[in-house]
Parts: structure tokens; sequence; C-alpha cells
């Protein structure tokens, strides 16, 4: 396939605004799949995808499309829409030279819509604006095509307007396609340098490794050189994308597909990393895709400790195609060893977790979510906490800083006043607004990340009965009045259950939080005691009573000294077993601790 009849493009989305659809209809106009394998979502191959009904994984797939007396090669990648997983769309964009922005007639711009754009721009993506959905009763297309028209600077003639679900407009759409997107720039006469954007792995091959290649060529039998580790590898496959790998003779400048090399440490094939021919000395590295750090961190552990390093490999082998995806191990007093992990938000730490879970057979237990926090100490230095118990002693601290985001909440105008209100509630600051139309507006604040994480985004949408939408972008970070908060239980720490909250919440979320774990924890045969402490300071106490055997129950009669001795060698049991009794702590503690209002 010659260069100038290839286009790599991509779709970007608000989660549910019909990617995936639309992303059907192209593989059935093109016929790259038979009639008899087609189903919906038949891109999202992930039993997670299918059951929630969300792109998880970017996946990509190459089409041929008859136009007059030309073939051309169509790469497309399909995206997620979450801002989870806003990283699976960046890593896209970086081997894309344009996107499809698709947009819901119903529901119009949405702030993750707004987000992947401005990302498609930095990356001088050629936009074609499309308008889904027109077939429902609800469609409002000259609205929406206004506001597309709007933040695109295009006039109302450029927005295609398709219907993913009954296919109208999509045969139009590819003509666009070919149209508006420019062929890919590099050639095949200059040295190999190719794109890792994503990777997978096989047990019995390896790291299979996703590329886009913008110059020279990829072939089996050459050798290559993966510019991040140094090392070097004999190309055994390539191939292209069509459900399933489809070996070629070789991949020209532009194309994209994949490279079976033999890699066998998963950690070698890095996601962004160059691939370059194994003589040239040259070689520099491609500017690859923005490298995001993760938001979120929580402890897993499994409920076996024999099982910390199943769960090593299947971490090690799960973040071979998910970049964001961090982790290092820790241990716990109260759950042993397991691994402190990083990711983009609550939902990517859940599909994570239940990944683990079902591809690995792993029976795991999370602890509560937390930020990374900026300790600065009355010395000078920093120090980075992700772990409340590795904060370090009080009196050597001079002030905590903690993570800020910049949020963005499209809404409608009549849903602004509960919303600022429960901005305020979880401490953020109103910056501005703007008109998106006479009907809705873009609210700008900033707020704390650790207030966002857990339900902000449900409140958000329940406050506005469904219409809002929200985004955020990590700012930088600010000092804030945090404290520690302590659960002990029958006055041991419980390391896994400490949090670092601001002090003018500390003393309700302490209360909350002994009361729930009274009614959590299965009464024992001792007396088991629950304090909620901020340094030495107990702010609240709940009393689990003993569970009592009634040990006079054979004695009927005679002198009440009988019923003293059994009493008391009852009492100096129960002492003993206090001091050496272990205390279970269930995994709904940790679940209720996401559910605290904060």
């Amino acid at each position: 396939m010659e260069g100038n009849r290839i286009r790599n493009f991509c779709i970007i989305a608000h989660i549910d605004h019909g990617k995936s659809t639309l992303a059907d209809r192209l593989l059935e106009l093109t016929d790259t799949i038979p009639s008899k394998d087609m189903r919906d979502q038949v891109l999202d191959n992930m039993p997670l995808e299918r059951e929630r009904g969300i792109t998880i994984k970017s996946h990509a797939i190459t089409m041929y499309y008859h136009q007059r007396d030309e073939v051309f090669e169509l790469n497309l990648i399909d995206t997620p829409g979450h801002v989870d997983f806003t990283y699976e769309v960046s890593r896209s964009l970086a081997a894309c030279e344009g996107a499809i922005l698709l947009v819901d007639a119903s529901q119009g711009v949405e702030a993750q819509t707004l987000s992947n754009l401005y990302m498609a721009i930095e990356n001088n993506l050629e936009i074609v604006p499309v308008l889904n959905k027109i077939d429902l009763k609800a469609a409002r297309i000259d609205d929406v095509t206004e506001q597309m028209c709007d933040i695109l600077g295009c006039s109302p003639d450029e927005v295609l307007k398709v219907s993913a679900k009954e296919g109208w407009g999509v045969k139009e759409l590819l003509e666009e396609v070919v149209r508006r997107i420019p062929a890919p720039d590099g050639t095949s006469h200059n040295p190999l340098k190719a794109l890792i954007f994503d990777s997978t792995f096989d047990q019995y091959r390896g790291a299979v490794a996703y590329v886009r290649v913008f110059d020279g060529e990829l072939k089996p039998g050459m050798k290559v050189r993966l510019l991040s580790t140094g090392n070097v590898y004999e190309v055994m496959e390539v191939g292209v994308f069509q459900l399933r790998m489809v070996p070629r003779q070789t991949l020209i400048a532009g194309e994209v597909g994949y490279m079976v090399a033999g890699i066998k440490n998963i950690v070698d094939a890095n996601v962004g990393d160059t691939v370059v021919d194994a003589s040239d000395d040259k070689a520099s590295p491609l500017p690859g895709y923005r490298r995001l750090k993760p938001m979120v961190y929580s402890g897993l552990y499994p409920t076996d400790g024999e099982h910390f390093e199943v769960l090593r490999e299947a971490l090690l082998k799960l973040r071979l195609n998910d970049a964001a995806l961090t982790f290092e191990p820790e241990t716990s007093q109260a759950l042993g060893f397991g691994f402190r992990c990083g990711f983009l938000g609550l939902l990517h730490m859940e599909i994570v977790q239940e990944r683990l879970e079902r591809e690995y057979g792993l029976s795991l237990i999370a602890t509560v979510p937390s930020v990374r926090y900026r300790v600065v100490l009355k010395d000078g230095s920093t120090v980075d906490v992700e772990n409340p118990a590795h904060l370090p002693d009080p009196l050597r601290i001079e002030h905590i800083e903690e993570p800020f985001v910049v949020a963005q909440i499209v809404t409608p105008i009549e849903y602004i006043d509960p919303l600022m209100r429960l901005v305020k509630e979880r401490r953020g600051a109103y910056r501005r607004s703007e008109m998106l139309d006479s009907r809705r507006t873009l609210i700008i604040c900033d707020l704390p990340l650790a207030e966002i994480l857990v339900d902000f985004h449900d409140r958000v949408k329940s406050l506005s009965k469904g219409y809002a939408s929200f985004d955020y972008d990590f700012s930088g970070y600010q000092p804030s009045e945090l404290v520690k908060l302590d659960i002990l239980v029958n006055g041991d720490p419980v390391d896994a259950l400490s949090v670092i909250v601001h002090k003018d919440k500390v003393h309700r979320w302490g209360k909350q939080i002994a009361a729930k774990l009274k009614d959590l924890i299965p009464r024992q045969l001792f007396q088991v005691v629950i304090q909620a402490a901020v340094g030495s300071r107990v702010i609240a106490r709940e009393t689990i009573s003993p569970l009592r055997k009634n040990v006079t129950a054979k004695c009927y009669g005679g002198d009440i000294t009988r019923k003293r001795k059994l009493l008391e060698r009852q009492r100096e049991g129960k002492r003993r077993m206090k001091s050496i009794g272990k205390v279970t702590i269930p995994q709904e503690a940790f679940l209720y601790l996401l559910r605290v209002e904060r």
C-alpha cells in the first residue's frame, strides 16, 4: 500500500456518545468483518467492557475502503470516553493524523468532549466534527451543531450528521475521512523509526508490541533496537489488526500494526518507546505521547499471603498494556505483604482490581484510596507521601501540601446553585463560568483532588438529574490544614484504615467510621474497643461488648463462693484472650470508607 493512500485516525468523544457503535458501522461498510461474526461493540473484546457498556482499552483495526478506482487503508483506533482512561486517548492520538470528534445530538458538547478535543489540537490532528444519534426524538440537531461550530470555529456545513445505530450518513463520513485527513508524512526510504503505542503479553511469544511506523520499513528477520533500554531483538513476525492479528510481509511508513520480536521481559516493551534499526547509532526517540502520573493510590493485598508472587506477576503483565498503572511492594501490620498501586481514578482502580480477580483468580483486599501529598519538613526538605501510615512525625512537619485540580462542569443553568454549593462543601474555589449556549454553562473551579475521588462525580449527576458532566486536569500542589486520622482497635493502630483528612472534617469522619466499624466487626469472646485518634488525642470511641457464656448455669444451689470462683476464672480467661486475641477487619470496613460523606 502506497503511503498516500493510508489514513490513520481515531474516534474521540464523551462516554456513551456512540464511539463503539460508529466503529461497528465502519467495519460493516468496509466489509472488514463477515456479517456472521458481527455483533454490537465488536471491538470491545474484554468481558468487562461488554458488561459495563464502556470502552476501557483502545482498539486498533485496519480497514480497506474502495473509493472509485482506488483502495485506501484506514487504520482506526477506537478510544475510551471516561475521564479515568484519558491516557488511552493520548496514546492513540500520538499514532494518528486525524480524529473524528463525535457528539451526541441529544446531549450536546460535554466536559470530556472538550478535554479530548484540546488534546487532539495539541497533537496537531485534523478534526472531523460529527453529530451522532440524529435519529432520536430528543435530538437537538441545530442547537448542538451551533455548539460544535462555536468550539471548533467551523461552519455548520462542515459538521457531518450521522446515526451510527441506523447507519445514516456513515458512507459520507468515510468519504470525508479520506478527503480531510492527511496521509502520513514518513517515507519507506528513511531509516526505521516506529512508536510503541500499546502492547500485550502472549505466554508463548512474549510481549507483542503495537506499533505505528513513522519512517522506514519493519519486516521479519531484521534486527531492531528499543531506545529506552538499548536491547536488540530479531523481528519474528509483523502484521495488522483485523479482529485478529493478520501476518504481513512488511509494515511500511505510515502503517499501524504489531511486532513480535521475542521480547520475554515484559517490562522492556515500554509504551511510548521508539523502535529503530539495530545498526542505526544516531537515531533519536520520537516524541511519543504525554505520560500521565497516577492520581489515586491504594494498597492491594492478597487474602492468602501465599499468593503474593502470583499478584506480582499479574501486575507486571497488566502494566504491559496499561501504562498508567504503577506499583511497588509494601507491608501492612494488618494485611501482610502487598503492593501500593497508583491509578488515574476510582473507575481505573475498580477495573484493575476486577481484572486481577477475574483473569488471574486472585482474591484481593483494597485499602482506602488516597492521593500523593507533599510534606514540607522543618529542615526545608520535602517528602512525598502516598500511604498515610508513612506520614512523618507531626513535630517534624512544617506544613502539608495536597494536589489540586482545575475542574470543568458543564451543566444546564437551572442546576448551577446546587452544584456551586457542592463545590463549596468540597473546599472548592470558583474561578469563572462561560455560557456555551442559551441553556448550558461551563463552570471552572479549583478543587482538592482528595475531595473528588470517591463520590463527587455521582453527586454531580444526582444534583443535576444526570444532565451535568464533569472533567478535571491536575493543576499543582497547595498548602492545606491536614491531619492524620488513625483507627485503633484495642489500642493497636490499623495502618490500612489510616487516612489524611482536613482538620474541619476530622471529628465528623472519625465518629462515622468508629460507629460503622462497631456494626461491621463481629462480636468476640472479649471486649473490643474502637477508637479514632489524631496523634495522642482520641476524638471518638465505640465499644463492642463481648459474647458471654453463662458459666454459672450448672450451679443450682450451694455457697455463692462457687459462682464467684467460676466467674473469676472466666474473667481471667477473657483477660488473657484479649492480650493475645486477634480482631479480623472485614473487607466491608474498607468499602465503607469509600462511601463516607466527606
